[in-house]
């Protein structure tokens, strides 16, 4: 991250998710704030001609992999609150919509965590389209690669003792492999008693074929020309042990693909590629 620069990967995100309620049918995961959220003039631009955010071949892979990501953490809130978890966590929050449309009950505490920058410039948009943030939300702005998230939270009220559940999406990637463990580590405590985390990662490049690889490539290079470059990528068995040892009682490892088919019959003729998995490690399987 740039210091004083919100996230252009958070916008980036926001554009496929609202994107994809527009282009692809069936639709994997509806947001109906997804396009709001990121303004009156974007949201009219969006309905006149959606197509012109259709911008490459590869457009529609990462609409789904951003829709199977989000899907499978809200699943996993869904059935983590109705297990009786009241703390929700969204770190990384970018322009995340769950806090403004999660159901009233069971009742819940809501925590997002960001970059102080991102985080501002998201507020500015909520006012700006008139998306009041819900009582039970408290913002947190943190930037995770030079603060222990657990000071972080524990300055806004969390407590670590009764359970909660954490969905951290589009973030590993731009965090050393030691503070993507050192995160876990407090996670897996925070949730030892109930709950659990969503997380995605990169996959390792040297396991990666040659076209995948190029794909890698290309995509890092594009992160780091705006500022936000990846600085870690696993093998999948060394990061389930890895998590594992951080103290979490289940830890499953989730292919996207498995899940786009799940989700959606014929799963729309849509390939992922192999470049990242999903993983949940909590103290309960839950739906993943």
């Amino acid at each position: 991250m740039i210091p004083a620069q919100a996230s252009r990967t958070a916008l980036r995100v926001a554009l496929h998710r609202a994107a994809h309620q527009l282009l692809d049918a069936p639709t994997v995961f509806v947001d109906p704030l997804a396009l709001r959220i990121l303004g009156p003039k974007v949201e009219a631009a969006f309905r006149a001609d959606p197509a012109q955010y259709d911008t490459s071949r590869f457009a529609p892979q990462m609409r789904a992999f951003m829709a199977v990501r989000a899907r499978l953490a809200e699943e996993q809130i869904t059935q983590a609150r109705a297990a009786g978890v009241r703390q929700v966590v969204i770190l990384g929050a970018g322009l995340d919509t769950y806090a403004y449309r999660s159901p009233a009950a069971p009742p819940v505490a809501i925590w997002e965590v960001d970059h102080p920058a991102t985080q501002t410039w998201k507020r500015e948009l909520l006012a700006a389209a008139g998306i009041e943030p819900p009582p039970h939300l408290k913002f947190v702005p943190a930037d995770l690669a030079r603060e222990p998230l657990e000071g972080a939270l524990a300055a806004t009220g969390f407590d670590p003792h009764v359970g909660a559940v954490f969905s951290w999406l589009g973030v590993t990637q731009y965090l050393s492999a030691d503070d993507v463990l050192a995160t876990l580590r407090y996670v897996a405590g925070a949730t030892a008693t109930a709950g659990g985390v969503t997380f995605d990662y990169a996959i390792a490049p040297q396991l990666l074929g040659i076209t995948e690889r190029w794909a890698y490539e290309a995509l890092a290079a594009r992160v780091k020309a705006a500022g936000e470059p990846w600085l870690s990528a696993f093998v999948p068995r060394e990061l389930v042990t890895a998590v594992q040892q951080q103290g979490f009682g289940v830890v499953r490892d989730v292919d996207l693909q498995d899940l786009l088919q799940r989700y959606v019959d014929g799963a729309q003729g849509v390939r992922l590629g192999r470049l990242a998995r999903l993983m949940w490690a909590g103290s309960a399987p839950y739906a993943a």
